[in-house]
């Protein structure tokens, strides 16, 4: 079974595909002009099944086996920010120099179009009796990752054995994360005439020593060999006030907190709720409150769960063979340093969930987002490869 050679075959209909989805535009809740493209991909390589699910995510089926895996990869990119700070047209998808440069070309629009091309070769070389592959394009990810596997799944009746994520691993198997979480602080005062402020109470004077102590906590937090340490910043701050020339009576910060090993949700909001500043401030667990591009209201609290997966799994395993089968080597087994859908996969639903996919982790959300030519054929030749591999160990995942 050549599947270097089909997907190389296939080399300009991949990058043909990320292009068309990098132009166009799809920030979370407002996807649906890619979601459109995606499934019209999806139905030109003739897969069994397509469809939009109830959130919006596009779906399809390929094969009728005992053992099913889910490939997900989200369409949905963060913004662009200020186009003038862009080397490249943040949505042209420029090909230069054996590069796709462009906003969603690492996180994670390559995953897409590697794992629907990687199918449809392998459809070309005859496809395994004992597999069904289901492929998802999520929706709502960089807003509330893990919610669309998790609608998925719990709502739409795809029960996938194993999961293969498609954020970028540069080539490399990654088995888990640090989990995360948001945390909201707010500190309330008394307004006053900023002419005079004496007769107020400034809740953003109470807020400073809160931000020093969170960012004193940072530097105590737990640390796991494998998934790293865990930490914790103020990522926003605003305020209440009356105008510009009054004292504001409302002040409230959003913190961002990743969980390594061993660190829980309550932990976290108790490590805040007693830094030796807090005082009177009310600490909260924020919830998620959006409507898909399909008119689905979705609800949920801001916390993701820690996850990994053995590196013994026979999932993972199976990953470092069909890798190394087609890429001639080894591939490095690691982690992400971000968090993923798998929050939901393994870290919720206990699905045995890894990653694979091109691109740099690091260039992600950055305004230099770029993927090597080369490495979307390579990867496409692992997805494929990694159906046949998994469908031969199906008794081992089922």
């Amino acid at each position: 079974m050549d599947l270097q050679r089909l997907t190389a075959a296939r080399r300009e209909a991949i990058v043909r595909f990320l292009r068309d989805m990098i132009a166009i535009p799809a920030e979370s809740c407002r996807e649906e002009a890619r979601c459109q493209r995606v499934k019209a991909e999806y139905e030109a390589l003739g897969f069994d099944e397509v469809h939009f699910d109830g959130l919006g995510s596009v779906i399809a089926r390929v094969g009728t086996g005992p053992l099913h895996l889910l490939f997900d990869g989200h369409i949905d990119c963060v913004g662009v920010g200020d186009a003038a700070n862009w080397s490249h047209d943040p949505f042209q998808g420029k090909l230069e120099d054996g590069r796709v440069w462009g906003r969603g070309a690492v996180d994670e629009l390559p995953a897409i179009a590697c794992m629907a091309h990687g199918m449809a070769a392998l459809k070309q070389a005859g496809w395994p009796a004992d597999v069904t592959v289901w492929l998802c394009a999520s929706v709502m990810e960089e807003d509330c990752d893990g919610l669309p596997l998790q609608h998925l799944v719990e709502q739409e009746g795809v029960k996938p054995h194993a999961v293969i994520l498609g954020e970028p691993t540069d080539l490399a198997i990654y088995r888990g994360h640090r989990g995360r979480m948001e945390i909201s602080v707010t500190t309330h005062g008394v307004a006053a005439h900023g002419a005079h402020c004496e007769r107020g109470v400034n809740a953003i004077y109470k807020m400073a020593p809160i931000l020093q102590d969170i960012e004193a906590l940072n530097a105590t937090l737990a640390t796991d060999d494998f998934l790293g340490k865990g930490t914790v910043t103020v990522s926003y701050i605003d305020c209440q006030t009356p105008s510009l020339c009054a004292v504001p009576d409302q002040a409230r910060i959003w913190i961002d907190r990743r969980l390594t090993k061993g660190e829980t949700v309550e932990g976290a909001l108790e490590q805040i709720r007693t830094l030796p500043h807090i005082g009177d401030a009310l600490v909260e667990l924020p919830t998620y409150d959006a409507v898909s591009w399909r008119g689905l209201a979705v609800r949920q609290p801001k916390s993701f769960p820690t996850w990994a997966l053995e590196e013994s799994h026979p999932l993972v395993q199976g990953a470092v063979e069909a890798a190394q089968a087609e890429l001639g080597a080894a591939p490095r087994v690691s982690r992400w340093t971000f968090s993923t859908n798998g929050v939901a996969s393994m870290g919720r639903l206990g699905i045995p969930t890894i990653g694979f996919a091109p691109g740099k982790e690091e260039l992600s959300h950055s305004t230099g987002e770029w993927v090597l030519v080369d490495d979307l054929v390579k990867a496409a030749a692992v997805y494929a490869r990694l159906a046949v591999v998994l469908a031969a160990r199906k008794n081992e995942l089922m």
